[in-house]
């Protein structure tokens, strides 16, 4: 499993980018998965995003 961001709800807080330990995130103008095999599936991204704008999938 790996994020991602709908990139239509995202607001690039960089909450995502801050709270993942894997650091699978990079934010500019939205956030980006710039390293989905990292991804641990803690879920840690999908709980604290405050638009609900990532999801994991297969």
């Amino acid at each position: 499993m790996h994020p991602v961001v709908n990139e239509e709800t995202c607001i690039a807080c960089g909450t995502c980018e801050s709270v993942c330990p894997a650091d699978v995130f990079k934010v500019a103008e939205v956030s980006k998965v710039v390293n989905p095999d990292d991804c641990i599936e803690c879920e840690t991204c999908v709980g604290s995003c405050p638009t609900g704008s990532i999801t994991l999938v297969e």
